[in-house]
C-alpha cells in the first residue's frame, strides 16, 4: 500500500467518523425529534379515571413532539405485582417511569434513586413518603396530585344540606395510603357537623359489594372516595345504591359517569396531561425531576347524574343550578 492510498483511507476514515458524530449530536439536539424514549408505565389496576390519566399523559408528549415507546404493566392491585413491575423497569434501564396511582409511585421511588419518575393519581404524595414537599419534592420524582384542596370538604358541605340522614357510609382498603389519607381529610371536614362515619373496609375488590349490603340499614349515604380498590369494582356499589335508594357520593367524575351520583371532581385526563408536560420537561434535557413543582388539579366542579339520582330517588334541586348535570 502506497503512501497515497493510506492518505485516501485516512481521510475517508475521518470523514465516516466526522460524519457519525454529527448525527449523534442532531440526535441529541432536536430535542427528542429523532431519539426514541423508553417509558416504562407502572398502574395498579384498570380503572376509568387511571386509564384517562395514561391517555392524557401520552397525549402530551405526543404534543411536545417525542417520540416514545410505552410498556405498560398492570399490577392487577398487587402490591408485590407492582414493586416487581418497578424492579424490572430499572433493569431495563427505561428513560422514565410513568407511575399512575400511590402504589405504583411507592413501588418505583423504592426500585431507583436514579431513574426520573413522574407520578399522577396520587391523593397525598407527602404523607405517603413521595416528596419532601410539593415545591421541591426530591432528586427523581415529581407528578401531580388527584387531591384538589377543595374537594371532600364540598362533598361533606354538599351531604350535610342536602341529605336526610347523617350516616355516611365509607368503603375503603386500609391498605391503601391514598384512602387513609382521604378518610383523615373527610373526618376534619364533618367537625362541626351531625355527620357520622360508618366504615367498612376490604381487601381486594371482590370484597366490596358485600361490604356495601352490610351498610344498608346502617347508613344514609355512601361516599366512595378514590380508592382504587373498591373504585374498580364501583359497580357493585351502584347496584347496591340503586337497589336501596342510598345516594352514592364518589370521589371522581368517570366514577358520577359508572352511575355515580355526584362528585366534585375534575378530568383525569387533565392531570395525567399535565404529568405528562413534565415527564417532556425531563425526557428533553430541559429540566430534572427535583426542579418541577408537584401540582394540583387545575379544574374542580361539581358534578350531578340524572339518571343515577332518579335510580336512587333524589330530587334535583333547582339551587343545584350551578352543578353540571349529566344524563
Amino acid at each position: 500500500m502506497n503512501w497515497k492510498t493510506k492518505l485516501g483511507m485516512s481521510a475517508a476514515i475521518s470523514g465516516m467518523i466526522l460524519a457519525a458524530g454529527c448525527g449523534s449530536k442532531d440526535t441529541a439536539g432536536s430535542a427528542g425529534s429523532e431519539k426514541t424514549y423508553q417509558v416504562g408505565v407502572t398502574q395498579i389496576v384498570e380503572h376509568p379515571s387511571l386509564d384517562a390519566a395514561l391517555e392524557g399523559f401520552k397525549k402530551a408528549l405526543d404534543e411536545k413532539g417525542l417520540k416514545v415507546e410505552y410498556d405498560v404493566q398492570i399490577a392487577g392491585g398487587d402490591q408485590n405485582n407492582s414493586q416487581t413491575i418497578a424492579s424490572n423497569f430499572v433493569g431495563d434501564d427505561v428513560d422514565l417511569i410513568f407511575a399512575n396511582s400511590t402504589p405504583s409511585a411507592l413501588s418505583a421511588l423504592n426500585a431507583t434513586k436514579d431513574i426520573p419518575i413522574v407520578f399522577t393519581s396520587v391523593t397525598d404524595p407527602i404523607g405517603a413518603g413521595l416528596v419532601k414537599s410539593f415545591e421541591e419534592p426530591g432528586a427523581n420524582i415529581t407528578g401531580t396530585t388527584d387531591t384538589h384542596p377543595d374537594a371532600v370538604p364540598s362533598t361533606v358541605k354538599f351531604i350535610d344540606e342536602n341529605v336526610e340522614g347523617n350516616k355516611i357510609g365509607m368503603i375503603y382498603n386500609s391498605g391503601e395510603q391514598n384512602s387513609a389519607a382521604q378518610i383523615d381529610l373527610v373526618e376534619k371536614a364533618i367537625k362541626g357537623t351531625d355527620l357520622e362515619i360508618v366504615e367498612s373496609s376490604v381487601s381486594t375488590s371482590a370484597e366490596v359489594k358485600q361490604a356495601a349490603e352490610a351498610l344498608v340499614g346502617k347508613v344514609d349515604a355512601f361516599y366512595i372516595i378514590t380508592d382504587n380498590t373498591v373504585v374498580s369494582a364501583l359497580e357493585s356499589v351502584i347496584s347496591v345504591a340503586g337497589g336501596e335508594d342510598i345516594p352514592l357520593f364518589v370521589g371522581e367524575l368517570d366514577s358520577v359517569a359508572r352511575g355515580g351520583f355526584a362528585a366534585y371532581g375534575f378530568d383525569y385526563n387533565d392531570i395525567g396531561y399535565e404529568a405528562g408536560l413534565k415527564a417532556a420537561d425531563i425526557l428533553a434535557g430541559n429540566k430534572k425531576a427535583s426542579e418541577i413543582p408537584v401540582e394540583y388539579p387545575q379544574k374542580l366542579k361539581l358534578q350531578i347524574s340524572k339518571k343515577a339520582a332518579e335510580a336512587m330517588n333524589v330530587e334535583i334541586k333547582e339551587e343545584w343550578e350551578d352543578a353540571e348535570i349529566i344524563d
